[in-house]
């Protein structure tokens, strides 16, 4: 099984990143997926979620109408665009799958 994240880097604020995570070795079209993040010191906390096929997504009331999480079924992959990011959504961003699988996550920067 493998989750693997990319699409992190460093960004002013207000601007914008599109995160993607490319799953392998499980049945990517049955599991809910989902994002969280880890910033240093903190728990780590769900962003978003969105549901096997696609058609439910939920988010944390702090990304709200600035993030959007998709997927695409035939690829076997989940994207999370982010945009108007703010220096609070600094964290390490990982791919989850409800089967228990994380992927090693990747780094999202907003600084100016």
């Amino acid at each position: 099984v493998q989750l693997v994240e990319s699409g992190g880097g460093l960004v002013q604020p207000g601007g914008s990143l599109r995160l993607s995570c490319a799953a392998s070795g499980f049945t990517f079209s049955s599991s809910i997926m989902s994002w969280y993040r880890q910033a240093p010191g903190k728990e780590r906390r769900l962003v978003a979620s969105i549901s096997n096929t696609g058609d439910i997504s939920d988010y944390a009331e702090s990304v709200k109408g600035r993030f959007t999480i998709s997927r695409d079924n035939a690829w076997n992959m989940v994207y999370l665009q982010m945009n108007s990011l703010k220096p609070e959504d600094t964290a390490v961003y990982y791919c989850y799958s409800a089967y228990g699988y994380w992927g090693r996550g990747t780094q999202v920067t907003v600084s100016s």
